[in-house]
């Protein structure tokens, strides 16, 4: 029995991943030490028909992102899968291009996310973290100096209305009643209103909203989209919140509206770099609340993650299609190329 053969540099996100892979006859995983020579790690990856890849920039080194120039290289490679629900290493296209499929782990951390952003929220409109730091620095003056706001019956805007949007979604109405308006292009309103919230243009939301919390993936439509108009267009007061992806917002852009007072707060668990320089000028603003990307770094979050992914791994090996692909497309042309190296139709198991 010819096995299918999975390569991933250095580690896992969770040993679940292994676990559940030893599970699979027909699957070997092959570790792959990153501090050995580039053509060594090579030799392996070109034996392997799985990549599975980190889903951040930051955590691989460029040459080993699934992309034209590596993927070139690997004329055996068949699947490719992300860490995670993010596929940054990924160049989807130039998957396709060479026949190959492209999974990720849609949904896996959507709770942990989810109670990340809300968790913001809820610290940001209390202003926990800047009487925080008034007492560690020797309080003077009054409490009221830190007033606050809750959340309960406020408007909050969701820009993406996916896994993590749609959870975030259903706690905002369940535990704080709260009016929930949503964007997101790709939906339609009687889907937004079964997700627990309200489909509007993005101005409205903009214009509207107490809270405007960012779910959406990074994209060509998306980056950027969070600039001095954007922020402009907010109610002045209005608590920004992000764990999607740097990039979506413009950093300068934002501290400029936190010192002007238009933005009275915001919630940072994604950086156009990450992690961020110390010195970087949000890090200081005493009305930003900054995490390193770990809202959906949870013990839960992580192990369902690596499981899914195994388990997607094992689909392939077993001559099924995976779930979540993100290039149907390619699936014609994919089933042909497995069909090839394994000498049986997909499907046939």
């Amino acid at each position: 029995m010819k096995r299918f053969r999975v390569g991933y540099l250095d580690r896992p996100m969770h040993p679940a991943f292994d676990e559940t892979a030893r599970e699979a006859a027909n699957l070997s995983v092959e570790r792959i030490a990153v501090n050995q020579a580039h053509e060594q790690i090579m030799a392996v990856l070109k034996q392997c028909h799985g990549y599975y890849v980190s889903a951040s920039q930051d955590e691989i080194a460029a040459p080993f992102y699934a992309k034209a120039p590596l993927i070139e290289q690997l004329p055996q490679l068949l699947f490719v899968c992300s860490f995670g629900a993010g596929y940054d290493t990924i160049h989807v296209d130039a998957c396709t291009r060479a026949g190959i499929a492209v999974v990720n782990q849609s949904g896996g951390n959507a709770e942990g996310v989810a109670e990340h952003a809300v968790g913001m929220m809820l610290v940001l409109l209390k202003r926990i973290t800047e009487a925080h730091a008034a007492l560690k620095a020797g309080m003077q003056g009054r409490k009221e100096a830190f007033m606050g706001r809750e959340l309960i019956d406020r408007t909050v805007g969701l820009v993406g209305l996916g896994h993590v949007g749609a959870r975030t979604a259903q706690i905002l109405n369940t535990a704080f009643r709260c009016r929930v308006l949503a964007y997101d292009p790709y939906l339609d309103a009687a889907t937004c209103k079964a997700r627990g919230a309200q489909k509007v243009e993005l101005a409205q939301l903009l214009a509207e909203s107490d809270v405007v919390s960012v779910h959406c993936p990074l994209s060509k439509e998306t980056r950027g989209m969070f600039g001095a108009d954007a922020f402009a267009a907010m109610r002045k007061g209005t608590v920004f919140v992000t764990t999607a992806r740097g990039g979506i917002h413009d950093e300068d852009a934002l501290h400029k509206a936190l010192v002007s007072g238009h933005i009275a707060a915001a919630g940072l668990d994604v950086w156009a770099k990450e992690p961020p320089r110390p010195e970087h000028p949000l890090l200081s603003h005493p009305a930003v609340l900054a995490s390193p990307h770990t809202a959906g770094v949870t013990f839960e979050s992580r192990g369902r993650v690596a499981r899914m992914a195994a388990e997607a791994f094992i689909d392939a090996a077993a001559g099924r299609v995976p779930p979540r692909v993100l290039n149907p497309e390619v699936l014609p042309r994919y089933k042909e190329r497995w069909a090839a190296a394994f000498g049986e139709p997909v499907n046939a198991r």
